[in-house]
């Protein structure tokens, strides 16, 4: 049997498929509405979770009262907490993240919220932040457990991989804020559960009294800590 044309339909397809993907297109940028604020990102990143709002909330209502200063965001993703935080606050931010396409949508999403960001496309321990130097800080690092990310195929291994027990880069964040923040500034940590939390009461600079917890408030989908540097 002759193949028909290619400029006609083939007679044996369903008519009722859609069409087929085209396995040479590149991600679908996505949009959300973020508090009030629209972000953009794509399935390279990790989706902006509507609960987390809560955690730029804290940092705001922490800002109140803080001294002056600019506030630092760890492993910021699209950027989207930390600038519904620095809206919320009218202060200025700085972002860390080791993604090149978090950083580009980190970058973009402020400009579109009128935030002034400074975003910093490093692994964060090797980020140059200037010692005691704010006033708060925001940290959502990755907290699943190395043997769980396979549960959660819909988002990208680097943005959900904690290490072993899930607080590998939780503990980074302890430290980087340690040395970041002014004496009697606040840190507002997102991590798994009370399990993680204990593990990091044994870091050492929770140890050395650098860092003190002083609340915690749970939700759904993760556990906000709140520090206060010593």
């Amino acid at each position: 049997m002759t193949p028909p044309p290619l400029d006609h339909p083939d007679p044996t397809a369903d008519p009722t498929a859609g069409p087929t993907a085209d396995p040479t297109a590149g991600p679908t940028e996505q949009r959300v509405d973020f508090a009030g604020v629209d972000i953009a990102y794509d399935d390279r990143v990790l989706e902006p979770r509507a609960w987390t709002v809560a955690q730029s909330t804290w940092v705001a209502e922490l800002g109140a009262d803080a001294p002056p200063g600019p506030i630092l965001e760890l492993c910021s993703g699209a950027g989207h907490m930390g600038i519904v935080a620095a809206r919320e606050s009218g202060r200025a931010l700085l972002q860390v993240d080791a993604n090149p396409v978090a950083c580009d949508f980190a970058r973009r999403n402020a400009a579109t919220a009128g935030v002034v960001s400074d975003v910093r496309c490093v692994e964060m321990t090797r980020a140059t932040i200037a010692p005691g130097s704010f006033p708060l800080v925001l940290a959502d690092p990755p907290w699943v457990r190395r043997a769980d990310v396979g549960r959660f195929p819909e988002d990208p291994v680097e943005a959900i991989d904690g290490g072993d027990d899930g607080t590998e880069l939780a503990a980074q964040c302890l430290t980087v804020a340690a040395d970041a923040l002014r004496r009697g500034g606040h840190l507002v940590l997102q991590v798994g559960d009370e399990r993680q939390l204990a593990a990091l009461e044994r870091h050492p600079r929770l140890v050395a009294g650098d860092l003190r917890l002083e609340g915690t408030r749970r939700f759904e989908r993760g556990l906000l800590a709140h520090y206060v540097r010593g």
